[in-house]
């Protein structure tokens, strides 16, 4: 039987030879219109921050100039000024500075959601980040009350003196820092996160979650390996890595020589996305801070430096208390380490011109956190009078100062540092002491590194559970430190390479469960919390591109 297609004509309705178009056709459609009307708006956006940044006042000085030139023409002026642009370099300078802000800003939500949902989509989050905020700020307040110390005062012109004489030495200052106690530590931020709950879930609805027997009790869409085998392809046993094929027993020749030419070419070729792709499997030591700069999309340019000196100034005239917060986190942590005490100064000098930096209030747009406020005195509950206390939003912790410590190996420069600090921080550290569900949130990489090891590792998870040894308080704060302080210096670089590379935190939980399974045989072993933390206590030894190999393609799945 033929299927005739009904033809048009006098006394048949048009509406006779109508096919109804198939629903995927339909839906696909949908899906296309809502890619484009997404990519338009993320487009408006990033225009419209480029606008106010420094490169755009550099382009348009170009072009003015490059109207003096004799191959710009009138009749042909727009393509004339864009084949100058890219002949001149400044062409693939705007290239990397979109594609900086496309590995920051988060994908475009529906024009009419309220802004706090590109902060974070789940109610239940932002909420329990709000909750957590007031506590912070509590703490803070009352060690302000208790030490009657205030939040900010201009110093004396003497202290100025002193301080500015004494900027490159300041280690050797002995503060009594002895009644000034950390804000928080991050086994008080775990606990936090293990009483987090999805209110919708309470009643049961979710049978399959209730069998995580994990310490995080939060639904959230984490990757189990094969997931992560595509994401993190490059990282295969068939793939050269720094890391591994540059070891003593391994000719350079075979991976080395070659990994490092193609990484000199990527330099003279300033571009960050090919950067980031090279940068997977491993940067070579001497080329790992410029690649990282340009990844980062770090320039240095003189009013860098410039920035830079206004906030030293900003130091040497306003004593803050998170200034003692820095001085006593700084003495507790980096000063105590075998790697980093040789930076102390460095420390201070970063993380101290970093908590006056105003440009950092920018990320909370994207965090779940929103900056602190406190009020000029005598003006409390005047919102006219209130401002954000630090100035940059972020109330240092124990342990934040472990975020800059291993940068001091690569940049020299104290300005360099703190440039390459900020970029880290506005764009990976920050969702490590944040409630979001974000997949590179802390909350996720530790629902990834218990599902991981519940998955993969059942005895192992079952044993250490049944002892009071839950695995992920103690591996909570290797992740919490992005393993800064845990593993040595050149193995630390190796995966902050990978961070940058996959613009991911989620390698940090792939890592810890790997741990895990490689000290498996000790770990059945012990029979208490104690005696697990001390199987676990030295992971300086550890080289963590064999470790995340082995878990990720030599697992069984």
């Amino acid at each position: 039987m033929k299927c005739h297609r009904p033809r048009v004509g006098p006394g048949r309705p048009f509406s006779s030879c109508w096919r109804p178009v198939p629903a995927a056709w339909r839906a696909r459609a949908g899906e296309m219109l809502q890619e484009e009307s997404d990519l338009s708006l993320l487009i408006a956006q990033i225009v419209q921050k480029l606008k106010g940044s420094n490169l755009y006042a550099q382009l348009e000085r170009q072009a003015w100039a490059s109207l003096q030139r004799p191959e710009i023409r009138l009749e042909s002026l727009k393509e004339d000024i864009k084949e100058f642009f890219k002949i001149s370099g400044w062409e693939k300078k705007l290239q990397n500075a979109v594609y900086s802000e496309l590995n920051v800003y988060p994908l475009p939500s529906h024009p009419a959601a309220p802004p706090e949902h590109l902060k974070e989509p789940l109610v239940y989050m932002r909420k329990a980040q709000g909750s957590w905020e007031k506590r912070i700020l509590k703490s803070l307040n009352s060690m302000c009350t208790e030490l009657s110390i205030p939040l900010a005062r201009k110093r004396p012109v003497g202290q100025q003196k002193e301080l500015l004489n004494k900027w490159n030495e300041m280690g050797t200052d002995e503060p009594d820092l002895s009644l000034f106690r950390p804000v928080y530590a991050p086994k008080d931020f775990l606990e936090v996160l293990i009483n987090l709950r999805n209110p919708n879930y309470e009643n049961g609805d979710s049978l399959s979650f209730r069998t995580h027997l994990g310490l995080i009790q939060v639904p959230l869409k984490v990757k189990d390996i094969p997931e992560l085998k595509e994401c993190f392809v490059e990282l295969g046993l068939n793939i050269g890595q720094l890391g591994i094929d540059d070891s003593t027993q391994v000719p350079p020749e075979f991976f080395e020589n070659e990994h490092v030419r193609i990484g000199q070419k990527v330099l003279a070729e300033q571009d960050s996305a090919a950067a980031q792709q090279y940068i997977r499997q491993g940067s070579p030591t001497a080329l790992r801070a410029e690649l990282w700069a340009l990844i980062l999309n770090i320039s240095s340019q003189p009013e860098d430096l410039l920035y830079y000196e206004q906030l030293k100034t900003n130091v040497i005239q306003h004593d803050l208390l998170v200034d003692s917060l820095i001085y006593k986190d700084v003495k507790l942590t980096a000063s105590n380490d075998d790697y980093y005490f040789v930076f102390e100064d460095y420390l201070y000098q970063v993380l101290l011109c970093f908590s006056r930096d105003t440009s950092v209030l920018g990320h909370f747009a994207y965090n779940s956190a929103s900056p602190p406020k406190s009020y000029i005195r005598g003006k409390l509950g005047l919102e006219e009078y209130a401002v954000f206390y630090p100035p940059n939003g972020v109330i240092p912790f124990h342990g934040f100062s472990m975020y800059v410590a291993p940068l001091c190996f690569l940049y020299h420069e104290p300005y360099k540092l703190y440039q390459t600090f900020r970029e880290m921080y506005v764009r990976f550290f920050f969702r490590l002491h944040s409630i979001s569900s974000h997949p590179s949130g802390i909350v996720s990489l530790c629902l990834l590194f218990e599902t991981l090891l519940q998955t993969y590792l059942p005895q192992l998870f079952y044993h250490l559970r049944e002892i009071g040894a839950q695995p992920l308080r103690i591996s909570f704060k290797w992740m919490v430190r992005a393993f800064s302080g845990y593993l040595a210096t050149d193995q630390l670089l190796l995966l902050w390479d990978r961070i940058l590379g996959y613009n991911s935190l989620e390698v940090l939980a792939v890592l810890a469960a790997a741990v895990f399974a490689f000290r498996a045989v000790n770990l059945m072993e012990v029979t208490s919390l104690a005696a697990a933390e001390a199987v676990l206590a030295d992971l300086s030894t550890l080289k963590v591109m064999p470790l995340l190999q082995i878990f990720l393609f030599a697992t069984v799945t």
